[in-house]
Protein backbone atom coordinates (compact mmCIF):
# COMPACT_ATOMS: atom_id res chain seq x y z
CA UNK A 1 0.00 0.00 0.00
CA UNK A 2 1.47 3.53 -0.90
CA UNK A 3 1.22 6.05 1.21
CA UNK A 4 -0.32 9.83 0.29
CA UNK A 5 3.16 11.16 2.24
CA UNK A 6 5.31 8.57 -0.76
CA UNK A 7 2.90 10.10 -3.63
CA UNK A 8 3.41 13.28 -2.56
CA UNK A 9 7.25 12.86 -2.84
CA UNK A 10 6.70 10.86 -6.29
CA UNK A 11 4.57 13.99 -7.00
CA UNK A 12 7.39 17.01 -5.78
CA UNK A 13 10.26 14.50 -7.19
CA UNK A 14 8.75 14.25 -10.68
CA UNK A 15 7.43 18.14 -10.78
CA UNK A 16 10.85 19.45 -9.61
CA UNK A 17 13.11 17.01 -11.77
CA UNK A 18 11.09 18.10 -15.27
CA UNK A 19 12.57 21.68 -14.92
CA UNK A 20 15.75 19.98 -13.86
CA UNK A 21 15.53 17.89 -16.73
CA UNK A 22 14.95 21.16 -19.14
CA UNK A 23 17.85 23.07 -18.06
CA UNK A 24 20.02 19.72 -18.24
CA UNK A 25 18.73 20.19 -21.81
CA UNK A 26 19.56 23.83 -22.22
CA UNK A 27 22.71 23.51 -21.16
CA UNK A 28 23.23 20.19 -22.79
CA UNK A 29 22.24 21.78 -26.20
CA UNK A 30 24.87 24.44 -25.69
CA UNK A 31 27.64 22.48 -26.31
CA UNK A 32 26.72 21.04 -29.41
CA UNK A 33 25.30 25.02 -30.73
CA UNK A 34 27.99 26.30 -29.86
CA UNK A 35 29.74 23.90 -32.51
CA UNK A 36 27.40 24.06 -35.48
CA UNK A 37 27.58 28.06 -34.34
CA UNK A 38 31.11 28.09 -35.11
CA UNK A 39 30.33 27.03 -38.81
CA UNK A 40 27.04 29.19 -39.00
CA UNK A 41 28.60 32.81 -38.14
CA UNK A 42 32.28 31.62 -38.31
CA UNK A 43 33.10 31.99 -34.62
CA UNK A 44 36.73 32.48 -33.81
CA UNK A 45 37.76 30.01 -30.66
CA UNK A 46 37.72 32.82 -28.06
CA UNK A 47 33.83 33.67 -29.31
CA UNK A 48 32.64 30.03 -28.87
CA UNK A 49 34.20 30.20 -25.23
CA UNK A 50 32.63 33.46 -24.53
CA UNK A 51 29.27 31.84 -25.28
CA UNK A 52 29.68 29.28 -22.40
CA UNK A 53 31.36 31.76 -19.77
CA UNK A 54 28.52 34.20 -20.01
CA UNK A 55 25.87 31.64 -19.23
CA UNK A 56 27.90 30.80 -16.34
CA UNK A 57 27.66 34.39 -15.55
CA UNK A 58 24.18 34.59 -15.83
CA UNK A 59 23.91 31.78 -13.51
CA UNK A 60 26.44 32.72 -10.85
CA UNK A 61 24.41 36.00 -10.45
CA UNK A 62 20.80 33.97 -10.77
CA UNK A 63 22.18 31.72 -7.80
CA UNK A 64 23.52 34.48 -5.39
CA UNK A 65 20.21 36.48 -6.18
CA UNK A 66 17.47 34.06 -5.90
CA UNK A 67 19.10 32.21 -3.02
CA UNK A 68 18.72 35.48 -1.51
CA UNK A 69 14.63 35.73 -2.54
CA UNK A 70 13.84 32.25 -1.67
CA UNK A 71 14.49 32.84 2.05
CA UNK A 72 12.40 35.78 1.82
CA UNK A 73 9.58 35.15 -0.67
CA UNK A 74 9.78 31.43 -0.66
CA UNK A 75 10.69 28.19 -2.54
CA UNK A 76 7.69 27.99 -4.80
CA UNK A 77 7.66 31.57 -5.89
CA UNK A 78 11.20 31.51 -6.48
CA UNK A 79 10.91 28.31 -8.96
CA UNK A 80 8.47 29.39 -10.97
CA UNK A 81 10.19 33.31 -11.93
CA UNK A 82 13.28 31.23 -12.67
CA UNK A 83 11.51 28.56 -14.93
CA UNK A 84 9.88 31.20 -16.93
CA UNK A 85 13.02 33.91 -17.07
CA UNK A 86 14.66 30.56 -18.45
CA UNK A 87 12.05 29.66 -20.58
CA UNK A 88 11.24 33.19 -22.35
CA UNK A 89 14.88 33.51 -22.82
CA UNK A 90 15.46 30.38 -24.42
CA UNK A 91 12.97 30.37 -27.15
CA UNK A 92 13.69 34.04 -27.88
CA UNK A 93 17.56 32.87 -28.64
CA UNK A 94 16.13 30.75 -31.26
CA UNK A 95 15.49 33.86 -33.60
CA UNK A 96 18.46 35.90 -33.15
CA UNK A 97 21.28 36.59 -36.21
CA UNK A 98 23.33 38.53 -33.74
CA UNK A 99 26.39 37.19 -31.45
CA UNK A 100 25.91 40.33 -29.17
CA UNK A 101 22.39 39.68 -28.99
CA UNK A 102 22.91 35.87 -28.57
CA UNK A 103 25.43 36.91 -25.73
CA UNK A 104 22.89 39.18 -23.62
CA UNK A 105 19.90 36.51 -24.07
CA UNK A 106 22.75 33.56 -22.70
CA UNK A 107 22.99 35.82 -19.76
CA UNK A 108 19.31 36.20 -18.90
CA UNK A 109 18.72 32.14 -19.59
CA UNK A 110 21.96 31.25 -16.95
CA UNK A 111 19.88 33.51 -14.41
CA UNK A 112 17.17 31.62 -14.74
CA UNK A 113 18.86 28.25 -14.87
CA UNK A 114 21.36 29.16 -11.46
CA UNK A 115 18.56 30.08 -9.72
CA UNK A 116 16.40 27.75 -10.14
CA UNK A 117 18.83 24.50 -9.48
CA UNK A 118 20.14 25.50 -6.09
CA UNK A 119 16.53 26.32 -5.11
CA UNK A 120 14.93 23.41 -6.33
CA UNK A 121 17.06 20.91 -4.16
CA UNK A 122 16.54 23.38 -1.22
CA UNK A 123 12.44 22.60 -1.65
CA UNK A 124 12.59 19.31 -2.26
CA UNK A 125 15.45 18.51 0.65
CA UNK A 126 12.94 20.35 3.24
CA UNK A 127 10.15 18.36 1.66
CA UNK A 128 11.12 14.53 2.06
CA UNK A 129 11.82 12.44 5.23
CA UNK A 130 15.22 12.21 6.41
CA UNK A 131 16.08 9.02 6.09
CA UNK A 132 15.66 9.21 2.23
CA UNK A 133 16.64 12.81 1.80
CA UNK A 134 19.83 12.14 0.19
CA UNK A 135 18.71 9.25 -1.87
CA UNK A 136 15.58 11.43 -3.86
CA UNK A 137 17.70 14.85 -4.08
CA UNK A 138 20.33 12.48 -5.86
CA UNK A 139 17.45 11.15 -8.02
CA UNK A 140 16.27 14.76 -8.89
CA UNK A 141 19.89 15.44 -9.84
CA UNK A 142 19.59 12.85 -11.94
CA UNK A 143 16.82 14.46 -14.07
CA UNK A 144 20.24 16.34 -15.37
CA UNK A 145 21.17 12.93 -17.40
CA UNK A 146 18.26 12.52 -19.00
CA UNK A 147 18.18 16.42 -20.14
CA UNK A 148 21.37 15.79 -21.65
CA UNK A 149 20.30 12.94 -23.15
CA UNK A 150 17.24 14.49 -24.75
CA UNK A 151 19.51 17.42 -25.78
CA UNK A 152 22.41 15.18 -27.10
CA UNK A 153 19.32 13.07 -29.27
CA UNK A 154 17.79 16.56 -30.58
CA UNK A 155 21.37 17.88 -31.20
CA UNK A 156 22.64 14.52 -33.44
CA UNK A 157 19.04 14.28 -35.14
CA UNK A 158 18.01 18.01 -35.34
CA UNK A 159 21.00 20.25 -36.01
CA UNK A 160 23.12 19.22 -38.84
CA UNK A 161 19.93 18.93 -40.43
CA UNK A 162 17.46 21.33 -39.66
CA UNK A 163 19.82 23.70 -38.20
CA UNK A 164 20.78 24.77 -34.18
CA UNK A 165 17.18 27.22 -34.46
CA UNK A 166 14.71 24.34 -34.26
CA UNK A 167 16.56 22.43 -31.82
CA UNK A 168 15.90 25.40 -29.15
CA UNK A 169 12.39 25.82 -30.10
CA UNK A 170 11.96 21.98 -29.66
CA UNK A 171 13.74 22.39 -26.13
CA UNK A 172 11.78 25.40 -24.99
CA UNK A 173 8.04 24.09 -25.26
CA UNK A 174 7.58 21.64 -22.61
CA UNK A 175 9.39 23.61 -20.39
CA UNK A 176 5.74 25.56 -20.33
CA UNK A 177 4.09 22.69 -19.45
CA UNK A 178 6.64 22.29 -16.67
CA UNK A 179 5.51 26.07 -15.49
CA UNK A 180 1.87 25.12 -15.83
CA UNK A 181 2.30 21.91 -13.28
CA UNK A 182 4.40 24.31 -11.11
CA UNK A 183 2.09 26.37 -10.24
CA UNK A 184 0.15 23.53 -7.74
CA UNK A 185 3.17 23.01 -6.20
CA UNK A 186 2.92 23.55 -2.21
CA UNK A 187 6.00 25.45 -1.01
CA UNK A 188 8.18 23.97 1.82
CA UNK A 189 6.26 23.38 4.91
CA UNK A 190 9.76 24.32 7.05
CA UNK A 191 9.73 27.39 5.01
CA UNK A 192 6.13 28.33 5.66
CA UNK A 193 6.43 27.70 9.66
CA UNK A 194 8.64 30.57 9.81
CA UNK A 195 6.86 33.67 10.37
CA UNK A 196 7.83 36.86 7.77
CA UNK A 197 8.91 38.86 10.99
CA UNK A 198 11.19 35.96 12.17
CA UNK A 199 13.08 35.57 8.47
CA UNK A 200 16.40 37.31 8.45
CA UNK A 201 16.58 40.37 6.27
CA UNK A 202 18.82 40.06 3.26
CA UNK A 203 22.25 41.21 4.94
CA UNK A 204 21.69 39.04 7.93
CA UNK A 205 21.44 35.90 5.59
CA UNK A 206 24.70 36.96 3.99
CA UNK A 207 26.34 37.38 6.78
CA UNK A 208 24.97 34.31 8.87
CA UNK A 209 26.59 32.31 5.97
CA UNK A 210 30.16 33.64 7.34
CA UNK A 211 29.27 33.64 10.87
CA UNK A 212 31.92 31.72 13.09
CA UNK A 213 29.32 29.00 13.13
CA UNK A 214 29.12 28.31 9.75
CA UNK A 215 32.88 29.60 8.38
CA UNK A 216 34.40 25.93 8.15
CA UNK A 217 31.44 24.90 6.31
CA UNK A 218 31.08 27.65 3.79
CA UNK A 219 34.43 27.69 2.83
CA UNK A 220 34.04 23.60 2.08
CA UNK A 221 31.57 24.34 -0.14
CA UNK A 222 32.63 27.21 -1.82
CA UNK A 223 35.87 25.59 -2.57
CA UNK A 224 34.23 22.30 -3.94
CA UNK A 225 31.71 23.91 -5.84
CA UNK A 226 34.09 26.21 -7.66
CA UNK A 227 36.40 23.52 -8.04
CA UNK A 228 33.18 21.00 -9.43
CA UNK A 229 31.96 23.43 -11.55
CA UNK A 230 35.22 24.89 -13.34
CA UNK A 231 36.25 21.30 -14.17
CA UNK A 232 32.34 20.31 -15.65
CA UNK A 233 31.90 23.23 -17.42
CA UNK A 234 35.39 23.26 -18.80
CA UNK A 235 35.10 19.76 -20.07
CA UNK A 236 31.72 19.37 -20.73
CA UNK A 237 30.92 22.23 -22.63
CA UNK A 238 33.82 21.32 -24.87
CA UNK A 239 33.37 17.58 -25.78
CA UNK A 240 31.75 18.20 -28.73
CA UNK A 241 34.25 20.57 -29.92
CA UNK A 242 36.79 18.90 -28.78
CA UNK A 243 36.05 16.15 -30.98
CA UNK A 244 35.96 17.99 -33.97
CA UNK A 245 39.57 19.42 -32.55
CA UNK A 246 40.73 16.04 -32.52
CA UNK A 247 39.90 15.34 -36.28
CA UNK A 248 36.29 13.62 -35.92
CA UNK A 249 32.93 15.11 -38.34
CA UNK A 250 30.68 17.00 -36.26
CA UNK A 251 27.90 14.24 -36.87
CA UNK A 252 30.98 11.31 -35.74
CA UNK A 253 31.62 13.66 -32.40
CA UNK A 254 27.90 14.24 -31.50
CA UNK A 255 27.39 10.50 -31.97
CA UNK A 256 30.50 9.98 -29.88
CA UNK A 257 29.46 12.34 -27.06
CA UNK A 258 26.01 10.81 -27.04
CA UNK A 259 27.21 7.59 -26.13
CA UNK A 260 29.58 9.64 -22.83
CA UNK A 261 26.02 10.52 -21.93
CA UNK A 262 24.28 7.44 -21.40
CA UNK A 263 26.86 6.83 -18.60
CA UNK A 264 25.14 9.61 -16.40
CA UNK A 265 22.43 7.15 -15.60
CA UNK A 266 24.11 4.84 -13.92
CA UNK A 267 26.23 6.98 -12.16
CA UNK A 268 23.71 9.11 -10.62
CA UNK A 269 21.39 5.41 -9.11
CA UNK A 270 24.69 4.02 -7.96
CA UNK A 271 25.18 7.21 -6.16
CA UNK A 272 21.19 7.30 -5.12
CA UNK A 273 21.91 4.14 -3.98
CA UNK A 274 25.32 4.66 -1.46
CA UNK A 275 23.98 7.69 -0.35
CA UNK A 276 22.03 6.74 1.97
CA UNK A 277 24.55 2.88 2.73
CA UNK A 278 27.46 4.64 3.36
CA UNK A 279 27.26 8.26 3.47
CA UNK A 280 27.40 11.64 1.78
CA UNK A 281 31.42 12.15 2.26
CA UNK A 282 32.05 8.97 1.30
CA UNK A 283 30.35 9.47 -2.21
CA UNK A 284 31.71 12.89 -3.34
CA UNK A 285 35.32 11.96 -2.25
CA UNK A 286 35.27 8.99 -4.56
CA UNK A 287 33.55 10.02 -7.24
CA UNK A 288 35.58 13.04 -7.92
CA UNK A 289 38.37 10.44 -7.52
CA UNK A 290 36.87 8.93 -10.15
CA UNK A 291 36.14 12.01 -12.03
CA UNK A 292 39.86 13.34 -11.77
CA UNK A 293 41.19 9.97 -12.99
CA UNK A 294 38.91 10.14 -16.11
CA UNK A 295 39.99 13.75 -16.95
CA UNK A 296 43.19 12.44 -17.19
CA UNK A 297 42.39 9.72 -19.47
CA UNK A 298 40.86 11.47 -21.51
CA UNK A 299 43.26 13.85 -22.22
CA UNK A 300 46.36 11.44 -22.70
CA UNK A 301 43.78 8.92 -24.61
CA UNK A 302 45.51 8.48 -28.19
CA UNK A 303 43.07 6.06 -29.38
CA UNK A 304 39.28 6.30 -30.39
CA UNK A 305 38.26 3.40 -27.76
CA UNK A 306 40.47 4.60 -25.15
CA UNK A 307 38.41 8.31 -25.63
CA UNK A 308 34.92 6.81 -25.60
CA UNK A 309 35.84 4.81 -22.47
CA UNK A 310 37.48 7.33 -20.62
CA UNK A 311 34.39 9.73 -21.52
CA UNK A 312 32.10 7.14 -20.66
CA UNK A 313 33.73 7.16 -16.95
CA UNK A 314 34.07 10.74 -16.92
CA UNK A 315 30.46 11.03 -17.52
CA UNK A 316 29.94 8.19 -14.37
CA UNK A 317 31.52 9.91 -11.94
CA UNK A 318 31.15 13.28 -12.88
CA UNK A 319 27.73 13.50 -12.48
CA UNK A 320 27.43 10.79 -9.66
CA UNK A 321 29.14 13.39 -7.64
CA UNK A 322 26.94 16.16 -9.09
CA UNK A 323 24.31 14.46 -7.43
CA UNK A 324 25.68 14.42 -4.13
CA UNK A 325 26.66 17.79 -3.95
CA UNK A 326 23.27 19.01 -4.45
CA UNK A 327 22.23 16.54 -1.26
CA UNK A 328 24.74 17.55 0.94
CA UNK A 329 24.81 21.47 0.21
CA UNK A 330 21.05 21.97 1.57
CA UNK A 331 22.21 19.98 4.75
CA UNK A 332 25.12 22.13 5.91
CA UNK A 333 22.72 25.57 7.04
CA UNK A 334 19.51 26.09 8.89
CA UNK A 335 16.02 26.75 7.22
CA UNK A 336 16.42 30.48 7.66
CA UNK A 337 19.02 30.67 5.74
CA UNK A 338 19.65 27.38 3.69
CA UNK A 339 18.28 29.35 0.77
CA UNK A 340 20.96 31.64 0.72
CA UNK A 341 24.01 29.24 1.94
CA UNK A 342 22.96 27.16 -0.81
CA UNK A 343 22.63 30.28 -3.26
CA UNK A 344 25.95 31.69 -2.41
CA UNK A 345 28.05 28.46 -2.36
CA UNK A 346 26.48 27.75 -6.26
CA UNK A 347 26.93 31.35 -7.05
CA UNK A 348 30.84 31.14 -6.24
CA UNK A 349 30.82 27.81 -7.79
CA UNK A 350 29.62 29.75 -11.29
CA UNK A 351 32.44 31.67 -11.47
CA UNK A 352 34.58 28.38 -11.94
CA UNK A 353 32.15 27.78 -14.78
CA UNK A 354 33.04 31.12 -16.26
CA UNK A 355 36.83 30.66 -16.33
CA UNK A 356 36.43 27.02 -17.68
CA UNK A 357 35.07 27.90 -20.64
CA UNK A 358 37.27 30.51 -21.36
CA UNK A 359 40.38 28.66 -20.11
CA UNK A 360 40.66 25.87 -22.65
CA UNK A 361 40.22 28.63 -26.14
CA UNK A 362 42.83 30.05 -24.50
CA UNK A 363 45.04 27.41 -24.40
CA UNK A 364 44.57 25.93 -27.58
CA UNK A 365 45.15 29.15 -28.92
CA UNK A 366 49.01 28.87 -26.84
CA UNK A 367 49.32 25.84 -28.73
CA UNK A 368 48.80 23.68 -25.10
CA UNK A 369 48.04 19.92 -26.03
CA UNK A 370 45.18 18.44 -24.43
CA UNK A 371 46.72 16.05 -22.05
CA UNK A 372 47.73 19.61 -19.98
CA UNK A 373 44.52 21.09 -20.62
CA UNK A 374 42.67 17.86 -18.74
CA UNK A 375 45.29 17.17 -16.33
CA UNK A 376 44.53 20.92 -15.44
CA UNK A 377 40.89 19.81 -14.66
CA UNK A 378 41.96 16.80 -12.90
CA UNK A 379 43.93 18.41 -10.56
CA UNK A 380 41.28 21.21 -9.56
CA UNK A 381 38.73 17.99 -9.09
CA UNK A 382 40.99 16.51 -6.61
CA UNK A 383 41.12 19.91 -4.23
CA UNK A 384 37.69 19.52 -4.21
CA UNK A 385 37.76 15.82 -3.06
CA UNK A 386 40.23 16.92 -0.06
CA UNK A 387 38.15 20.23 0.91
CA UNK A 388 35.11 17.57 1.26
CA UNK A 389 37.34 14.77 2.90
CA UNK A 390 39.32 17.34 5.37
CA UNK A 391 36.32 19.71 6.36
CA UNK A 392 33.20 18.71 5.62
CA UNK A 393 31.25 16.47 8.02
CA UNK A 394 29.14 13.68 7.14
CA UNK A 395 25.13 14.89 7.33
CA UNK A 396 23.42 11.09 6.83
CA UNK A 397 20.33 10.32 8.59
CA UNK A 398 20.71 13.70 10.70
CA UNK A 399 17.75 16.16 10.51
CA UNK A 400 17.25 19.49 9.16
CA UNK A 401 18.34 22.14 11.43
Amino acid sequence: MVSKNEISNKKLLGIAGLGWMFDAMDVGMLSFIIAALKVDWDLTVGQMGWIGSINSIGMAVGAFLFGLLADRIGRKHVFIITLLLFSLGSGASAFTTSFSIFLILRFLIGMGLGGELPVASTLVSESVPTEKRGRIVVLLESFWAFGWLIAAIISYFVIPHFGWQIALLISVIPAFYALYLRLHLPDSDRFVTIQKKERPTIIQSITAVWSKKYTRTTLMLWILWFCVVFSYYGMFLWLPSVMVMKGFSMIKSFEYVLIMTLAQLPGYFTAAWLIEKVGRKFVLVVYLIGTALSAYLFGTAGTLSLLIISGILLSFFNLGAWGALYAYTPEQYPTKIRGTGTGMATSFGRVGGILGPLLVPYLVEQNISFTIIFTIFCISVLIGAASVLFLGKETRNVELQ
